[in-house]
């Protein structure tokens, strides 16, 4: 790498895409400023790949640091932690438990946020700390609460805050119950992905207030959802783009072993053999992943790879009830299906798919959602409250 090439990853070289692709709007920019990334960013490092969500290999600032300092001013995801701090090292661990995130996500997420010079803002996880560095720049740090549950993250993130001249108020405790002492809030910035928005984080924003999260489906595909809370407690609004975020840890998904719904017997075991027009790979987008997701309950998907190109595609159901698998082979247009249980998990992906295909495929911003934090019930919605998502199944 030339020197060239280490100026043109520094902060201005990072600033200028950012800005350019509208992701770091120009209010943000003093702030992006005057809270430089490597300042909380840890010696060592997994940069994600600028296409997917996987991670490249490990970066040291100490035996790299040409290259660490490439990694954190290019616009990808830094994973600082593995397995919940278990897995120690230089090698990849099994799951990503903390990173620093995708600086367009980063400030995509702060303009959605829609901040005032003094509003009062909630994080619920902390992270490397750099989130809420930028808040108290952008707010003032009284007026920035942040709630982390790993407490070694936390200690690292408040050393970071402190030595950069910041100290919000930061928390070790459960994110997902917001943190009542401070409430009313202004603005909830939720910074992991999130099957249900928690009732807590609805209660302690002030009616008009914002939250602002990664809310994930179980079947897959992720988008960022800006709710506005109501005087009579609900929260609703748009989604406003696509997001790939590491899940909130309360919220973590308990996969039971594919035998568990075989019933001990080897595949197809009962299953009830029939044949689609419709391709795996159809349904295995991020996009049409989110929309199935909003009309199916409980059902996820997992791919079984082969050497030559082929997988199955099974489905499963979180109450262990029913299965499905669905073979994919290449050039083929028809695929085989086996189907157990008291629902048909494939008929029910194939109507959220048609359903959404015959809405001329819309994108993640004509989706919203609606959270009432009194029954818990989130409403995904079409273009409008008033067009509610159906259910399939």
């Amino acid at each position: 790498m030339t020197e060239h090439d280490v100026r043109a990853a520094g902060p201005e070289g990072l600033a200028a895409r950012l800005l350019e692709d509208g992701s770091l709007t120009s209010d943000w920019l003093p702030a992006y400023k005057a809270v430089p990334r490597e300042r909380f960013v840890p010696e060592v490092i997994w940069p994600g790949q600028a296409e997917g969500t996987g991670q490249e290999d490990a970066v040291n600032l100490r035996t790299a640091p040409e290259a660490w300092r490439q990694a954190v001013y290019s616009d990808v995801s830094l994973t600082t932690q593995w397995d919940d701090g278990e897995h120690t090292g230089t090698g990849k661990g099994r799951t990503p438990t903390c990173s620093n995130s995708q600086p367009s996500m980063v400030f995509s997420m702060l303009a959605a946020l829609d901040v005032e010079p003094d509003s009062r803002v909630l994080e619920v996880g902390t992270g490397t700390g750099w989130n809420a560095a930028l808040l108290s720049e952008r707010v003032g740090q009284d007026n920035v609460v942040t709630v982390e549950l790993d407490a070694q993250n936390a200690a690292e993130a408040r050393a970071r805050l402190g030595a950069a001249g910041y100290t919000p108020l930061a928390v070790v405790g459960d994110g997902a119950q917001g943190w009542e002492v401070s409430a009313p809030y202004d603005r909830v910035l939720i910074t992991a992905s999130v099957r249900e928005i928690p009732r807590a984080i609805v209660l302690q924003t002030r009616p008009g207030g914002i939250i602002v999260a990664p809310y994930a489906t179980e079947y897959g595909g992720e988008g960022v959802v800006r709710l506005t809370v109501q005087e009579d407690g609900t929260a609703s609004g748009p989604f406003v783009g696509s997001s790939a975020f590491m899940r909130l840890r309360q919220q973590r998904a308990n996969r039971v072993h594919l035998r568990e719904y075989l019933g001990g017997k080897p595949w197809p075991a009962d299953g009830t053999k029939s044949t689609t027009i419709l391709s795996p790979e159809s349904v295995g987008d991020w996009l049409p992943m989110f929309a199935i997701g909003l009309q199916t309950l409980g059902v996820f998907p997992w791919a079984e790879n082969y050497a030559d190109g082929s997988y199955t595609l099974w489905l499963r159901d979180t109450a262990v009830t029913s299965w499905a698998s669905v073979d994919y082979i290449p050039g083929a247009d028809r695929f085989e299906v086996y189907q157990s249980g008291p629902r048909r998990l494939w008929w029910e992906v194939e109507a959220a798919y048609v359903w959404w295909l015959h809405r001329d495929r819309p994108e993640f911003g004509r989706f919203g959602l609606t959270v009432d934090a009194q029954t818990g019930a989130h409403s995904p919605w079409l273009d409008s409250p008033d067009h509610q998502v159906p259910i399939v199944g």
